[in-house]
């Protein structure tokens, strides 16, 4: 058994390689549905149903369709359009299209969380509209949403394991080359398991480094009174009485 580990592991230039890509298509699919998150929740948020309308249509549409098959529609339909794109391409824009409209009902719910009296502040600052969204209301919007952002990424790293099916070198692709020549199912895809553990892993910490620096100093909720305390305020005070005198 211990061979046998010995000789999967000699093609691990080959899953560093394939984690390396892994990676990179995640961070530009996360990039690209970053921009069109934001995007849909502004357009979810719009006083004009001609705005909002396209928005929510893309974000119920995209939601409700599995993704493998948007990938065979980036990959296979669109070229029939006219528009041919490369299996990495392909699959950039089906995990962005994807994971966008996910990260459209997160920003959605964070720009709704900023209390109005941040925008009224900001009106009495003569603050402009954009200066007050990029200053005072996005920023307060990433700290309330960042956890479930960070676990989009996540989710983009994981669901990149799918691009395998469109001919894409990435970890999942790279593994089943591998167990094809080697026959060593369970030491080669163990291998890929753990890849995507530590590339996971290691997303949720620097991300997690990032959002201390980011969002420095956090926010902190005022503390609840206790009970005992809150009877004591109300019970009438006390007289003093007067001090006793010594014999």
């Amino acid at each position: 058994m211990f061979v046998d580990w010995t000789y999967a592991l000699r093609d691990w230039p080959t899953y560093l390689d394939a984690a390396w890509l892994s990676l990179k298509l995640s961070l530009a699919a996360f990039a690209l549905a970053f921009c069109l998150g934001l995007l849909g929740a502004l357009a979810r948020r719009s006083r004009y149903a001609v705005v909002r309308a396209p928005a929510a249509v893309y974000v119920e549409v995209i939601r409700n369709t599995p993704v493998l098959l948007q990938m065979f529609v980036a990959y296979f339909a669109l070229p029939s359009a006219g528009l041919r794109l490369s299996p990495v391409q392909a699959g950039v824009l089906a995990l962005g299209v994807n994971v966008g409209a996910y990260l459209t009902e997160i920003l959605r719910a964070g720009i709704q969380a900023v209390p109005r009296g941040q925008r009224e502040a900001a009106r009495v600052l003569a603050l402009s509209p954009p200066r007050t969204f990029l200053h005072v209301v996005l920023p307060q919007a990433l700290r309330n949403v960042y956890p479930a952002v960070v676990n989009q990424l996540v989710q983009i790293i994981l669901g990149s394991s799918l691009l395998s099916a469109i001919s894409v070198p990435e970890l999942t692709g790279t593994a089943m080359v591998v167990n094809s020549r080697t026959l060593l199912t369970v030491q080669v895809f163990g291998i890929a398991a753990i890849l995507y553990l530590i590339l996971t892993n290691a997303v949720v910490v620097v991300a997690g480094l990032i959002g201390r620096i980011a969002f420095k100093p956090a926010l902190r909720s005022p503390a609840r009174p206790r009970p005992l305390d809150t009877a004591r305020r109300l019970l009438p005070a006390r007289p003093n009485r007067p001090a006793r005198k010594k014999a």
